[in-house]
């Protein structure tokens, strides 16, 4: 980890009702700094406001205070430098995967034949090689996951924001895609955000896992992860931490 990549500063948003005029604080005062090519997973319980953090970090919602910095510079709309991937894939059943893959360059203009390079090396990053020309209809929901993470790495963002995004997939496709991630990590050490409800799968994947307070969202603790990779389920020092964090957000909803 070299440097911080990203700074979220004192970040609070309240969501006003359309009718009513009664007030939601979703987050109060996060502050959160992220390294160069980290790997943090955000954890706690529904309602916390981490999907809302992470959407505050696309730039898709306002702070109502606070400030939010990607390398020193103020995040005030969404931008290439940060790619968002959904739980539910968000994919254009009208085009097919290498079409999905190449919309972000192709809407910053990229030349056809680089963005085309660009979904290829992309497409192969994720394991997926030979399937450019089929459609989503066409893929299973691991397949259809990978597809929306080559899109995502198309436009080549600092950030990754990843929101629960193998929370739709059976046990053995969700670890696949766990490993497949750390995979493309390795190679592009992209800084990731990670939003889960599962434990073990932050302690899986992270370097650090920060468990939110229920609600206003805020940082109640963060854990360093150390331990190597690949990481073993049934290592005691994985279960011993499994159980902490697992323990800290039992606290926070009781």
């Amino acid at each position: 980890m070299s440097g911080r990549k990203l700074i979220i500063d004192g970040v609070s948003k309240t969501f006003m009702e359309k009718r009513g005029g009664a007030s939601t604080v979703a987050l109060r005062d996060f502050n959160l700094s992220i390294g160069d090519g980290e790997f943090v997973c955000l954890v706690g319980s529904s309602g916390c406001g981490k999907t809302t953090l992470l959407k505050l970090v696309a730039g898709l919602e306002h702070a109502s205070s606070g400030a939010i910095y990607i390398d020193g510079k103020p995040v005030i709309a969404p931008g290439p430098d940060r790619g968002l991937v959904f739980q539910d894939f968000a994919l254009f059943p009208w085009r097919d995967v290498t079409g999905n893959v190449v919309f972000g360059p192709e809407v910053l203009k990229v030349p056809l034949a680089e963005r085309l390079r660009t979904a290829e090396r992309c497409i192969e990053l994720v394991g997926l090689s030979g399937s450019g020309h089929k459609y989503p209809s066409e893929l299973s929901g691991g397949m259809k996951q990978r597809v929306a993470i080559a899109r995502a790495l198309a436009n080549d963002p600092e950030v990754l924001l990843m929101d629960e995004p193998f929370g739709s997939l059976d046990a053995q496709t969700r670890y696949l895609m766990q490993k497949d991630l750390l995979g493309i990590w390795n190679v592009d050490r992209k800084t990731i955000v990670f939003v889960t409800h599962s434990v073990e799968e932050a302690v899986y994947l992270a370097e650090r896992v920060v468990v939110m307070k229920s609600g206003p969202g805020a940082v109640k603790s963060i854990y360093p992860v150390n331990l190597s990779y690949p990481r073993r389920l049934t290592d005691n020092v994985f279960i011993a931490l499994r159980e902490r964090i697992t323990a800290d957000i039992a606290e926070e909803v009781a």
